[in-house]
């Protein structure tokens, strides 16, 4: 890093930096938390409405399904309008759907909860992660990058703490953590109220403006739509990883090793202290290595965990497995939110890395019904090794293959769709 770089990491966020960069986490985290308590419950929530635990893993499904309509919406949404307003009627939305889903009566009417609360959820990130971005110095992403990603392993964390202490301690039943959810979502409604607007939007809005080019014109070049197409490839590997290793993972626990709740929890709260310190760790050094570099890394690095993370049978062996997985899989998703964003023009940065990211949410939909398929008819070890080898390799040549625009000043002419600079920025890694 050039001296001129290196104290320009060293100055401290603004009030509205941080302001922005907080929200963002703290949205992300709450959509996580929401989720995961489905994760964490769905069994439980099978006896209560007597229905299979194949047909109960389709409540995430249809949440991941979801997602990119949110995307879509929230997206269009903030590259018109801007990111704020969208992002504030976003966590309302979220909010009022994870709550009421406290009071469900029955199976059918939480599924329809479940897919409303996916379109909020498949809002949040990728609005969220262009206006957090778009602040922070471009000296700083990677770091942030890799915090700001974490907000989803720190709400599973929030969701195996709540569990505990709700469920397994107190016993109280499952409806009362999703009644917790309304909470924490408001403090980050509270916080994002305080964000301003972001510059490098009004910038591109102008430009959008003055030269009245559209969405469509924009995805008329080539460039833009095919790194669109690819960056959905790329998500779906990454979707599938992280899905992948952590939906199934505390029922295998639970009914295929036969630990108790509280046993099994405290593993799941341990590899989410694992996926944090992965996320910040390597989200940082992607700013001096580059983003596909670690990516690639973390992907091959996680191949030959496999089967202490499948095939472990005691307490300890479990709980290192699933640690190192997850320092693995989630330090390459804490390259995703400043890589996405880097790779997104300007006037469509709302649009362009939520949508990939939450269609490649889409085509990794299926993948906790196949694993739970592939448990009942041959193991849980097996179910998980069968699908996590091929997701790995294709994480790993997929980001070799793809491109990087790490540390591009966004609001420049490299980031704009307008000024006909859709190459990758010059500093590959």
């Amino acid at each position: 890093m050039s001296p001129t770089a290196s104290a320009t990491a060293r100055v401290p966020l603004t009030s509205d930096q941080r302001s922005s960069f907080l929200a963002a986490f703290l949205g992300w985290s709450m959509d996580a938390f929401d989720y995961f308590i489905v994760v964490l419950v769905y069994a439980d929530i099978a006896k209560s409405f007597h229905v299979s635990l194949t047909r109960m893993a389709f409540l995430t499904t249809v949440t991941l399904v979801m997602r990119p309509v949110g995307a879509f919406i929230f997206g269009l949404w903030g590259d018109r309008s801007g990111r704020r307003t969208p992002l504030i009627v976003d966590v309302c939305f979220y909010s009022v759907i994870g709550f009421a889903c406290a009071f469900v009566p029955n199976y059918t009417v939480l599924l329809v909860l479940r897919l409303l609360y996916g379109i909020g959820m498949g809002g949040e990130w990728g609005l969220g992660a262009a206006l957090a971005m778009e602040k922070i110095p471009a000296q700083r992403r990677g770091f942030f990058s890799g915090v700001l990603q974490q907000g989803y392993s720190t709400g599973y964390l929030f969701a195996a703490a709540a569990y505990l202490v709700i469920h397994t301690s107190l016993g109280l039943s499952w409806r009362y953590l999703f009644a917790l959810s309304i909470f924490p979502a408001l403090i980050s409604l509270l916080i994002r109220v305080r964000v301003q607007e972001s510059e490098v939007w009004e910038g591109a809005r102008a430009r959008r403006l003055q030269s009245r080019t559209t969405v469509r014109t924009i995805f008329a070049n080539p460039a833009i739509w095919k790194r669109f197409v690819f960056l959905i490839l790329l998500m779906t590997a990454f979707n599938w990883m992280s899905h992948g290793t952590q939906d199934i993972f505390p029922t295998f626990l639970k009914e295929g090793i036969g630990l108790a709740s509280n046993t099994a929890l405290l593993i799941v709260i341990g590899y989410n202290v694992g996926a944090i310190i992965g996320g910040i760790i390597v989200g940082t050094m992607s700013q001096r290595f580059g983003r596909r570099r670690m990516i690639v890394l973390c992907a091959l690095l996680g191949l030959p965990l496999i089967p202490l993370f499948a095939y472990s049978t005691t307490v300890g062996m479990l709980a290192l497995g699933s640690f190192l997985m997850q320092v693995m899989v989630q330090g390459a998703w804490g390259v995703i939110p400043a890589h996405l964003t880097e790779l997104s023009p300007d006037e469509i940065r709302g649009f362009y890395p939520g949508v990939t990211y939450q269609l490649g949410n889409l085509l990794a939909a299926f993948n906790l019904p196949i694993e739970q398929a592939l448990a009942k008819s041959h193991g849980y070890p097996f179910a998980l090794a069968a699908t996590m080898v091929p997701v790995f390799v294709a994480v790993a040549v997929l980001a070799a293959l793809g491109s990087e625009a790490k540390g591009i000043e966004f609001g420049s002419t490299e980031s704009s769709a307008l000024r006909g600079a859709t190459r990758d920025a010059p500093q590959r890694a």
